[in-house]
């Protein structure tokens, strides 16, 4: 029996006793004073009272126990969250508008004031309050939507000067839009704040993986370095680094590229932001923004005893949140993996009430084999409607 109903705190953390050590504790103290013989059932007044007091401390304990697990980051939920990130110099992210990183071409001087361009289906996107085209005749800035929300501009919609202005010729974007975000997760704002402990470390890599991951807007990267004198597999030249970054505004991601690589070491990717370092000499950054791989699903399932529409959905979500969830270049393997995906389908609620007979992934260039492979500066995507379901 237990010798307390209070939670204890020890080296593999905090503990407390269930509801049911607790009822027992106080029925042998209750009868050690009232005598053995007292009848403390569920269907007796002292039963049920002792009932409530037990239900009191459990409830007492369980909020003893949130509150110590929200001390650590790693636990913590919601508001303590992020009051815990902010030791590392970091927020939780608020909702965001939609970015795209836009090429403007014309003449060098034209100083572009709350510049304007628009998409092929009407949505606008408001460029940086002045940009001044540089001597090449050209710059690549982060253009936020007009509105909140995800605006989808795919690569090469963004063509229409919305706001004419003398020099200014041209405008496009080379990738796609980077659709905005609700207000960040728990789960998200955790693995920033983990990447984010890095920015102290002892490998410049790291370093600047740190400084990116904390800027707003980033949701996800991906950091490779080519340290041999040869263009390695990738097509990265020697001695040189290549960020993939999904999010957060081109300068500022170029500027932190800028503070923490060491001198000489050459950047690489096809965004290309100029910024100027502590002596006002111009340095060219160069990084990549991931290109989306649409991931197609064909699922056969078998209906047993119990099994509805409502659950095929619930299977076609789960494949779609699994594929849209994979890191940067597949991660560590590579891919995008056929058994991960069986694994997402098989873990939705009621999955007793089917057998899943097949599943097979395709992508852009065929069939997976079973998996999809995806490049180093690849990301995979897959709409719920994407995957097909065959129930037989």
């Amino acid at each position: 029996m237990i010798t307390t109903t209070a939670p204890t705190i020890s080296a593999t953390g905090i503990s407390a006793p269930s509801y049911a050590d607790v009822l027992a504790f106080l029925q042998v103290k209750f009868q050690s004073i009232y005598g053995a013989d007292v009848y403390l059932d569920p269907d007796s007044q002292d039963g049920q009272f002792l009932g409530i007091v037990a239900s009191a401390i459990n409830d007492a304990n369980a909020v003893a126990i949130q509150i110590y697990q929200s001390m650590s980051p790693s636990t913590g939920q919601g508001a303590a969250l992020s009051n815990n990130v902010k030791l590392n110099g970091i927020k939780r992210a608020v909702a965001t508008f939609s970015t795209v990183d836009l090429l403007i071409v014309g003449q060098a001087g034209t100083t572009i004031t709350n510049g304007i361009a628009q998409d092929a289906n009407g949505n606008q996107w408001n460029l940086p309050a002045s940009v001044v085209i540089p001597p090449a005749g050209q710059v690549t800035v982060t253009a936020t939507a007009a509105t909140a929300g995800a605006t989808a501009s795919p690569a090469g919609s963004v063509t229409v000067i919305k706001t004419p202005t003398l020099g200014w010729q041209s405008v496009t974007n080379l990738a796609d839009s980077v659709p905005g975000e609700p207000v960040e997760t728990d789960a998200n704002l955790r693995y920033r704040q983990t990447v984010s402990t890095a920015l102290p470390s002892l490998t410049v890599l790291d370093g600047i993986v740190g400084a990116v991951a904390s800027l707003t807007g980033v949701a996800r990267l991906r950091a490779y370095e080519n340290d041999t004198a040869t263009t390695d597999s990738n097509g990265i030249p020697s001695h040189s680094i290549s960020l993939v970054v999904d999010g957060g505004d081109s300068t500022a991601i170029a500027n932190a590229i800028a503070t923490k690589k060491t001198p000489g070491a050459g950047t690489y990717g096809t965004t290309s932001v100029t910024v100027t370092d502590v002596y006002g000499r111009p340095i060219a950054i160069k990084f990549y923004r991931p290109t989306g791989q649409a991931i197609t699903v064909a699922i056969a399932l078998k209906a047993l005893a119990g099994y509805s529409s409502t659950v095929g959905q619930a299977v076609q979500q789960a494949v779609s949140d699994y594929i849209n969830s994979v890191d940067i270049g597949g991660g560590a393997s590579g891919y995008v993996e056929w058994a991960d995906a069986i694994t997402a389908a098989n873990s939705v609620p009621n999955s007793n009430t089917f057998k899943l007979t097949s599943l097979a992934l395709t992508g852009p260039g065929g069939a997976g084999a079973p998996d999809v492979p995806l490049a180093f500066n690849q990301v995979s995507t897959c709409a719920p409607a994407a995957v097909t379901l065959t129930v037989t």
